[in-house]
C-alpha cells in the first residue's frame, strides 16, 4: 500500500464483533501500519490462485435448509419438522437419530442402562456402518468420557473422520482442538470452510441481528435478568407485547415477525408466523416490515422464492428511507436475480447505501472493489471499505478481512489472527442452534438435557458454553444428571469434568473461570493442590483486571505461596484490587493490617495466629455444619436462645421499673436549696 494511502489508516481500530457478556472479554483487533500491506493491483497475488476467493462474497446465495448447512444436527428431535414427511424421505439416518435420542433421554433422566445401550448403537453406527454423523457423537462421548473411557486420541479420530465425512460440528471440534494448539495452518482452513457457511446464511439487506448464547450465571449467582427475557411465549413482556399486536399496535406487529423470524426472545423461529405479522404490520403502515418481507421472499423462508415480489419489498422499503434495503436491491441486480444483471446499477444501490452510513453498503462496495466487478480492480480500495465496514460491526467484513489475513491481500498475512475472526464468524453458524435449545431446557428444569447440549456446544470451542456446562456441574451437583465412564458421574468425576470446563473457558477470556481454576488448584478441588499454577490462573485473570484475583495474588505474595515472599508486591497488589472495586475495602483493610502486624512484630505470638486463621475457619464451619445446624441440635439451640432472649428482655423491663420507681421517691438527702 502506497505511504498516501496508509495515512488514510494510519490509526489504531478496536473492533467488537458482538456484544460480550461482562464475564468474558470482548474480542479486541488492533491494527496498525505494520498490518497495512503494499499491494499493487495489477500484481499477481493469492487472489488469483487460491481458491476460496472464487466463493460468492456477497453472501445470501446458495441458501439451504439448516439440516443440509449441518448435516446430523439434532434439529430434527428438538425442532420437528411442522409437515408430514414424504414418502420418498430418507430413512437411512432414522437409527441414528434414534440412538441419540435415547443418548438425551438418558441424559435428563440419569439411566445409566439406557445411556449404555445408545452409546453401543451409536458405536455399532460409528465402527461398522461408517457413519459420519454418528462417529461425531462417539467423538464427544469419547471426548466427555460418557459410559466410554475417557480418551482424548480416539474423540480426534472420530471427529477427524466425520470430517471428512462431512459433519460440520465435527469440523467445528477439530478447528477448535487445533487453534488451542496453535495449528493454525490447519484451523484457518476449516474455521474459513464453516465461516462461509454462517455467512450464506446472513441477510442480503440489512445485518442479521446478533444472537447471542444467554450466559445463565453471572459469576456466583444465576443471571435472573437475562434468564427472564428468555422464555419465549411464557415470558409476560412476550404476551402483553402479543396482546398489543392483535389489538392492532403496528410496532407490535413488526416486533412479533422479528421474533418469530430470528427466533429472539426464547422463540423457535418460524417464518409462517412471521410472514404473517409482517404482512399485517405492513397493512397498518409499518415501513420497516417492507424491507423483511423482501428477504423473505428472496430466501423463500416460509414461501415460495420469488425475486420480483422481493425487489419490489425492497424498493418500498428504499422510498420509505429504509436505506439498507438498497444493499438487497444491488445484490440483485449483481446476482440478475429477477431483474437482468447489471453490475452499474448495484454499484449506484451500494454507494446509495454506504452514503447513508449503512455498514452493508460499504461491505459490497468493498467486495465489488476486490473482485473487480463492475469496477476496475482496487484491492487499496477494498481494504478501506472493509475497515470502515467492520469498525461499524458489519459480521461480513470481518469475514473479508479474515480471508486477508489468510491469503495476505490486502493486509500481510497472519494466520493467528485470521484463525480468531474465522472463528468469531462461524461460531454464528447453523450449529449455534444448539445454544438455543440447551436454554430451552434449563429453563424447563431439565437440567441433565441442558447439560448435555452445553458440553456439545463446549466441544466445538463456545466460550459460553464451558462456563454454563462448568456452572450447572458446580451448581446442581448430582442434579446436573452429567453421565462417567460407567454410570452417573462420581463426585471426582464432575470435579474433573467441571475443572476441565472452566480451564478452557478461561482459555478464551473468562476471567470468573480463570478465578476458579486458580481457587481448584489453590484448595486441591478435583485436583492435586498446587500454589504455582494457581498463582498462574489468577495472575491470567488479573490480567484482566479482577480485583478478586489482585487479592489472592497478594496473599499469596504475603504467604510466599506459589510466588516469592514479598511483603511490598503484597500491599502493591491489595491496594490495586481496592482501587478496581471499592466493594473490597473491608477485606483489603484487613490484609493491609495483618501486613502491618507481619512487618512490625515478625515471629510474634500475633503473626502466629494470624497465620492460624485458615486452619482454624474450615474447623469452624465443619463444627457449625455438622453439631449445630443438625436438624435436632439447631431446634434447641433456638429456643435456648429465644429462651435467654425472653429472661433478658424481661430482667432489662425489671431494671427499667424499678429506675422510674426511684425518681419519683423523695430524696431524704437533698440539702434545699437557699432562699
Amino acid at each position: 500500500m502506497s505511504r498516501s494511502s496508509c495515512h488514510l489508516f494510519l490509526f489504531l481500530l478496536l473492533f467488537a464483533l458482538f456484544p460480550f457478556p461482562l464475564l468474558a472479554r470482548p474480542f479486541v483487533l488492533v491494527l496498525s501500519q505494520d498490518d497495512l500491506k503494499d499491494v499493487q493491483n495489477d500484481d499477481v497475488s493469492p487472489l488469483d490462485s487460491d481458491s476460496s476467493w472464487d466463493d460468492d462474497d456477497f453472501g445470501g446465495t446458495h441458501v439451504k435448509p439448516d439440516d443440509e448447512l449441518d448435516p446430523g444436527s439434532w434439529r430434527r428431535l428438538f425442532e420437528p419438522p411442522t409437515t408430514l414427511l414424504s414418502p420418498s424421505h430418507d430413512t437411512s439416518l432414522d437409527s441414528y437419530y434414534a440412538a441419540v435420542h435415547k443418548i438425551i433421554s438418558a441424559s435428563n433422566n440419569g439411566d445409566a442402562r439406557l445411556m449404555e445401550e445408545a452409546a453401543a448403537e451409536i458405536e455399532t453406527a460409528a465402527n461398522t456402518d461408517g457413519d459420519p454423523h454418528a462417529r461425531s457423537v462417539l467423538g464427544f462421548l469419547c471426548g466427555m468420557g460418557m459410559m466410554r473411557e475417557r480418551n482424548k486420541a480416539k474423540a480426534f479420530l472420530n471427529h477427524y473422520f466425520a470430517a471428512e465425512g462431512g459433519n460440520a460440528q465435527s469440523k467445528m471440534a477439530l478447528a477448535y482442538t487445533y487453534s488451542r494448539q496453535d495449528m493454525h495452518e490447519k484451523a484457518v482452513k476449516l474455521y474459513a470452510e464453516l465461516a462461509e457457511i454462517a455467512v450464506n446464511s446472513f441477510l442480503i439487506s440489512k445485518d442479521s441481528p446478533v444472537i447471542e448464547p444467554i450466559r445463565i450465571h453471572n459469576g456466583a449467582e444465576e443471571n435472573k435478568e437475562a434468564l427472564k427475557k428468555s422464555r419465549g411465549e411464557d415470558d409476560e413482556d412476550f404476551q402483553i407485547l402479543e396482546y398489543q399486536a392483535q389489538k392492532g399496535n403496528a410496532g407490535a406487529m413488526y416486533k412479533m415477525g422479528l421474533f418469530y423470524y430470528f427466533g429472539l426472545r426464547g422463540l423457535r423461529r418460524d417464518h409462517t408466523k412471521a410472514l404473517m405479522w409482517f404482512l399485517k404490520a405492513v397493512d397498518k403502515g409499518e415501513p420497516r416490515s417492507l424491507e423483511l418481507l423482501g428477504e423473505i421472499y428472496a430466501r423463500g423462508a416460509g414461501v415460495e422464492r420469488n425475486y420480483t415480489k422481493a425487489l419490489e419489498w425492497l424498493s418500498l422499503a428504499s422510498e420509505h428511507g429504509l436505506y439498507s434495503a438498497y444493499n438487497g436491491m444491488g445484490y440483485l441486480h449483481v446476482k440478475g436475480y429477477g431483474v437482468e444483471k447489471n453490475y452499474t446499477k448495484a454499484k449506484e444501490y451500494f454507494d446509495k447505501a454506504a452514503d447513508n452510513e449503512d455498514a452493508g453498503g460499504h461491505y459490497n462496495l468493498g467486495v465489488m472493489y476486490l473482485k473487480g466487478i463492475g469496477v476496475k480492480r482496487d484491492v487499496k480500495i477494498a481494504c478501506k471499505c472493509f475497515i470502515v465496514a467492520a469498525n461499524a460491526g458489519q459480521p461480513k467484513a470481518f469475514y473479508q478481512l479474515a480471508k486477508m489475513f489468510h491469503t495476505g491481500v490486502g493486509l500481510k498475512k497472519n494466520l493467528p489472527m485470521a484463525t480468531a475472526l474465522y472463528k468469531l464468524v462461524a461460531e454464528r453458524g447453523p450449529w449455534s442452534s444448539l445454544s438455543r435449545w440447551a436454554l430451552e431446557s434449563y429453563l424447563k428444569g431439565d437440567m441433565g438435557k441442558a447439560f448435555l447440549l452445553y458440553s456439545r456446544m463446549a466441544e466445538l470451542g463456545y466460550e459460553i458454553a464451558q462456563s454454563n456446562a462448568a456452572w450447572i456441574l458446580d451448581k446442581y451437583g448430582e442434579r446436573s444428571m452429567c453421565m462417567g465412564e460407567s454410570g452417573v458421574c462420581t463426585d471426582a468425576e464432575r470435579h474433573q469434568r467441571a475443572h476441565s470446563l472452566w480451564w478452557q473457558a478461561s482459555e478464551q477470556g473468562n476471567e470468573h473461570a480463570a478465578l476458579l481454576i486458580g481457587d481448584a488448584y489453590y484448595y486441591g478441588r478435583g485436583t492435586v493442590r498446587d500454589y504455582e499454577r494457581a498463582a498462574e490462573a489468577y495472575i491470567h485473570a488479573k490480567s484482566q483486571s479482577n480485583a478478586q484475583a489482585m487479592f489472592n495474588l497478594g496473599y499469596m505474595h504475603e504467604h510466599g505461596q506459589g510466588l516469592p515472599f514479598d511483603l511490598h508486591l503484597a500491599k502493591r497488589y491489595y491496594d490495586q484490587a481496592l482501587e478496581l472495586d471499592p466493594a473490597a475495602k473491608l477485606p483489603v483493610t484487613l490484609a493491609l493490617a495483618s501486613l502491618w502486624v507481619r512487618k512490625n512484630y515478625a515471629d510474634s505470638f500475633l503473626v502466629h495466629v494470624i497465620d492460624s486463621l485458615p486452619e482454624v475457619y474450615p474447623r469452624v464451619e465443619e463444627w457449625v455444619e455438622n453439631v449445630i445446624m443438625e436438624e435436632g441440635n439447631a431446634t434447641i439451640l433456638t429456643l435456648f436462645v429465644c429462651l435467654l432472649t425472653v429472661l433478658y428482655l424481661r430482667e432489662r423491663q425489671r431494671r427499667h421499673a424499678i429506675a422510674a420507681a426511684g425518681a419519683h421517691e423523695p430524696n431524704e438527702h437533698v440539702v434545699p436549696a437557699a432562699r
